[in-house]
């Protein structure tokens, strides 16, 4: 991959915290890469870092195979749109998209010509001389991103953009976000906690927690094979259930001998991952079979299209996802007995417990 935007070993300590640690990254030119994790795992100072708005404490960032982490923030020319949007109000929708550009002493006709067509791309020409107060949530948002994306940034810095919307609108706009940055063909660090709208727009994701990187990989990789615990509990919905590896290889989780597909490890204590969509539930007959598990139907949950089932099962309680008709033709009630199938090539095996 010929990287545009390199990372190498960037840390940020702040006093004996570290918020950033050790991460090394390379992105492509015109990828889309969103960087997920949970609420102070240091993906926001990560992109500070990038945009220069703190200065790493040990590490390098390259763009294009040149050092600009000793740059100022308007010497990268790199854009950002922060979850606060932070237009101005006193300016019409014009003048923020134009400020950049007239910060830049850009001839008139320019600046005139890049507004219209920014304007354009958002979908906002009706807008341009109103006020951000006149301005829906999302007309703010895509606004920010009009201006970020007028004075043609090197990469494109979105922290959190859609988090302060509501979820149709967020949906709406994450797809107009990869609308947009397809057409123009920019580079897009994104930076998330939430995991569907990462899974949705990525080409690859960057997880993080306490710093540190934990995968890197497309979205489907990611959530498929997962690299730890922790990415399987963060990405998606995982059923985590205690096991042991015995000295003959087998897998025994409580009462139950599993039969897994994974590589197994060496005895010991083993963490199983099984997403509850891959989880089936069975009749009588096939109870018998290997890798079933009796259990009671303690709630549900109703997702639309699919219900989630919390089943007691082995000492556990097991996330397991039914289309609806399913709970509906069993007429299955709190406290129902019911079998639960693990599909051999379905469960990952981690070393070790949480």
């Amino acid at each position: 991959m010929d990287a545009e935007l390199v990372l190498d070993g960037l840390t940020k300590r702040f006093g004996p915290v570290a918020a950033v640690d050790g991460v090394s990254l390379e992105v492509a030119p015109g990828e889309f890469v969103c960087v997920l994790g949970p609420s102070g795992c240091g993906k926001t100072t990560l992109l500070r870092l990038i945009a220069g708005f703190e200065a790493p404490t040990a590490g390098a960032i390259y763009y294009r195979g040149a050092p600009v982490h000793h740059l100022p923030p308007q010497e990268r020319n790199f854009g950002i749109v922060f979850q606060s949007y932070a237009l101005f109000p006193h300016m019409t929708v014009w003048d923020n998209v134009a400020f950049g550009l007239r910060v830049r002493r850009l001839p008139a006709v320019t600046v005139r010509a890049r507004v219209a067509e920014m304007l354009a791309l958002v979908g906002l020409e009706h807008a341009a001389r109103l006020y951000p107060s006149q301005l829906s949530g999302g007309m703010q948002q895509r606004v920010a991103l009009a201006r970020a994306l007028a004075v043609q940034p090197r990469v494109l810095l979105l922290d959190e953009p859609l988090s302060a919307l509501d979820a149709k609108i967020r949906v709406r706009l994450r797809a107009e976000i990869r609308r947009i940055q397809r057409e123009l063909g920019v580079t897009v660090l994104y930076v998330t906690h939430d995991q569907e709208e990462a899974l949705s727009i990525a080409d690859r994701l960057v997880v993080m927690w306490q710093g540190r990187v934990q995968q890197v990989g497309p979205p489907l990789e990611v959530y498929t094979r997962p690299a730890t615990p922790f990415v399987a509990d963060f990405v998606g919905t995982t059923n985590l259930l205690r096991a042991e590896v015995g000295e003959d290889g087998g897998v025994r989780w409580g009462d139950v001998l599993l039969e897994v597909a994974s590589p197994l490890l060496p005895a010991g204590p083993v963490l199983l991952a099984v997403r509850p969509e891959r989880l089936r539930l069975v009749d009588g007959v096939a109870a018998s079979q290997r890798n079933c598990v009796a259990g009671v139907v303690e709630a549900w949950t109703f997702f639309g299209p699919y219900v989630r089932l919390h089943v007691s099962a082995n000492g556990e309680l097991l996330a397991v996802d039914v289309p609806q008709e399913v709970l509906a033709d069993a007429g299955l009630q709190r406290h129902a007995p019911v079998t639960v199938h693990v599909p051999p090539e379905a469960v990952l095996v981690f070393p070790g417990r949480p």
